[in-house]
């Protein structure tokens, strides 16, 4: 039986998303833990629709599911040197419910990309997105998983044994973390 609840979030919607097949391997390699995914299909941030019909209840599901969880993966794509939209309106939706789902809670962050860097930049710009939740975000190592497509097998595992071995380094100290 699991011992900890372990949520995914990918900063990516588009089936076969590298980001989510990272996110998977995360947990994976997390094991064993309850695991769960984010969904992240929710209504643009707008303030009138918050107005007129209040927070929308997948928004209240995505910060329950945060709460809920003893540690939090986030795996996102680099869109025009930053997070992508999706994980951004995430970000904004969950900041509106009564209370702080993310405070002290332990997250890890990573990225998969289609370009040599990996997603360097989007993971500079989510940490700093991230610094008024109040987590404990890890510093490291940094997961930059670079020319995604040619980096997972046909079962969607890493296959580059250096990004392999970070994201087992990341993987135990999220672990770690929980536990201290």
């Amino acid at each position: 039986m699991p011992k900890h609840h372990l949520l995914g979030i990918s900063g990516s919607l588009r089936k076969g998303s590298f980001n989510t097949m990272l996110m998977r391997e995360a947990a994976r390699l997390f094991d064993p833990a309850e695991f769960t995914i984010a969904d992240l299909r929710l209504p643009l941030f707008d303030q009138d629709l918050e107005d007129e019909a209040g927070i929308p209840p997948e928004v209240h599901r995505l910060a329950d599911q945060i709460a809920a969880a003893d540690a939090v993966v986030i795996s996102g794509p680099e869109y025009n040197k930053s997070v992508s939209g999706v994980l951004k309106n995430a970000l904004d939706w969950v900041s509106r419910p009564e209370g702080n789902p993310w405070k002290d809670k332990p997250v890890a962050i990573m990225a998969a990309t289609g370009g040599r860097a990996g997603g360097e930049r989007t993971q500079f710009a989510l940490r700093l997105c991230m610094v008024p939740f109040r987590p404990r975000l890890l510093m490291g190592p940094e997961v930059l998983v670079g020319q995604a497509k040619d980096q997972f097998d046909d079962k969607g595992r890493l296959t580059n044994a250096i990004n392999l071995k970070a994201l087992e380094t990341l993987m135990a100290a999220l672990r770690a973390e929980i536990e201290s």
